[in-house]
């Protein structure tokens, strides 16, 4: 994978080498809220691509290997010659001590969780965050600890496991954290990484939403000529804002095809033809394709085998409503960085499936068009911030994630038209209980599941023997792990008050409590 763009936006270039930690996303995101542009590679990028790169600093993430094993991962030679400022965290920071001519080794005392560091020293990366002296709470994940420095390097905190839980070279402007600032575990960790990219490294921070979106039309525009382009579009915040983007750039040799699934949630379909005929006059052409989506999925129960026949009827639906254009040579996708990376994180090598709008794998290659992907660096919070940039209307750019098989897979086991209408009453009163009570921007995701179950009840005077649904929210601030939205109790009942006594054919709800792990990529 070459650099994604070299242009004057991105002069000021900083380099994270992933090392396998499920946070090195995390790492990004936070160098991206200062301005700063960067890219992931893997940790065995060549000397000569770095080079080309010529990055203005350097991050060595975590990961999950120990340097004390002889196959263990390393840092390219270059990474400590270039002279450019480097931080090293967990792994990243003890592969850097090794290398440069430190030791370390395995530990008894092995620290995961919440820590506490003191500081025993000053540094230009703690400036203006932390004071010598003083106390601060981290995130660990260690088990091996360095035990000797390399030449140069002074202590600048410790652990109770740790007799070098920071260090610092401040002659080379090397750096490495035994924790995790990249989480919000690290209350003053962002502040580190700001302090690592601006100060330390000189960056300006002059990566903004609105050079982007300058830059990213002016590429459009010279990628794509005089040719057509056809975009799938979803009505989900990744193809919404990559429609209007293109459009914004070559107008009306834009045409949009909304395969509209019949798994949607109630008036989203309706929404989305009006947000993208009337407010940006964009040619759209809606399909309705519901009884051909439906007639494939009858009988289905599998949830995987839900996605393969959704992915296997977009495809022939798209590709019939492409032909009928007359042959486009350009096909737009809401492909995002987190796609694309490198990474020996989750792939161990580049990314080779194409995105899909539904999430069910890649369009096939007889379609024989160009890919337009004008947001593939870009984060999904980054995509928000673009959308608000180009005017996309708050309910769309705002939207909870929702997959690309929409309700089929809340629905656990065979669908019908009744279950989808059913789902779709109770996901509307939690959703628009949330939205009255102001909660629906403090949760990450929120919606309802109709469980395969059916109980008898009692209402009024007689019994009932109708379907379970269930309730799921949940709070995120970068996606990568989960917590449950403590709803107050009198919420939940009267968000379960008004769906028995609203919907007919529910007489049970639950709210699920679990929460996402980290290094999972999907919601459902």
């Amino acid at each position: 994978m070459t650099p994604l763009q070299t242009d004057a936006l991105h002069a000021e270039r900083l380099l994270i080498l992933d090392f396998g930690s499920q946070l090195t996303q995390l790492i990004a995101r936070r160098v991206r809220e200062q301005g700063v542009y960067c890219e992931i590679w893997p940790f065995n990028a060549t000397a000569e691509r770095i080079a080309a790169f010529a990055p203005r600093a350097i991050i060595l993430s975590g990961g999950p290997a120990s340097v004390t094993e002889g196959a263990s991962p390393r840092a390219p030679r270059l990474v400590f010659e270039l002279g450019v400022p480097v931080l090293g965290i967990c792994y990243g920071m003890q592969t850097m001590c090794a290398q440069l001519g430190g030791e370390v080794e395995g530990s008894d005392h092995r620290e995961f969780g919440r820590a506490f560091v003191d500081l025993t020293g000053d540094c230009a990366l703690f400036r203006g965050v932390w004071a010598k002296g003083g106390r601060e709470l981290v995130w660990m994940s260690h088990g091996d600890r360095v035990t000797r420095l390399p030449p140069g390097f002074q202590s600048v905190a410790t652990s109770e496991g740790a007799p070098f839980a920071a260090v610092a070279d401040e002659a080379r402007r090397f750096y490495g954290v035994l924790f995790h600032p990249e989480v919000v575990h690290t209350p003053h960790g962002g502040a580190l990484l700001a302090t690592f990219a601006r100060e330390v490294a000189g960056l300006s921070g002059g990566w903004t939403m609105g050079g982007f979106r300058a830059a990213a039309i002016a590429r459009i525009r010279a990628e794509v000529g005089s040719g057509r382009v056809v975009c799938g579009l979803s009505g989900g915040v990744d193809s919404s804002v990559a429609a209007v983007l293109i459009h914004e750039a070559i107008g009306a040799q834009l045409t949009c095809i909304f395969v509209d699934h019949g798994l949607l949630r109630a008036g989203e379909a309706e929404e989305v033809v009006d947000t993208f005929r009337e407010r940006f006059n964009i040619r759209l052409i809606h399909r309705d394709a519901t009884a051909e989506f439906l007639d494939a999925l009858d009988g289905v129960s599998d949830p995987e085998a839900k996605r393969k026949t959704i992915g296997r009827v977009f495809i022939d639906v798209f590709e019939d409503e492409a032909a009928r254009l007359g042959g486009a040579e350009f096909l737009a996708q809401g492909t995002l960085y987190p796609d694309v990376i490198e990474s020996v994180s989750f792939t161990g090598g580049p990314s080779v499936t194409i995105k899909s709008h539904h999430n069910v794998g890649g369009l096939p290659e007889r379609m024989r068009m160009k890919l337009v992907e004008p947001l593939r660096e870009l984060f999904k919070d980054e995509v928000r911030a673009l959308g608000r940039e180009l005017g996309l209307p708050e309910a769309i750019v705002g939207r909870h994630p929702f997959p690309g098989p929409g309700l089929a897979i809340r629905i656990p086991g065979a669908l019908s038209r009744d279950k989808l209408d059913l789902l779709r009453r109770v996901d509307t009163i939690f959703l628009d209980e949330i939205r009255a009570a102001g909660l629906y921007d403090q949760i990450w995701q929120a919606f309802a599941v109709l469980l395969p179950v059916r109980t008898v009840g009692v209402m009024g005077d007689g019994r009932t023997y109708d379907h379970a649904c269930a309730l799921r929210a949940v709070t995120s601030t970068d996606g990568m792990t989960a917590d449950v939205y403590p709803f107050e109790a009198g919420f939940l009942a009267r968000v379960a008050g008004r769906i028995v006594n609203e919907v007919r054919g529910i007489n049970r709800v639950t709210y699920d409590i679990t929460s996402k792990p980290p290094g999972t990529i999907e919601w459902e």
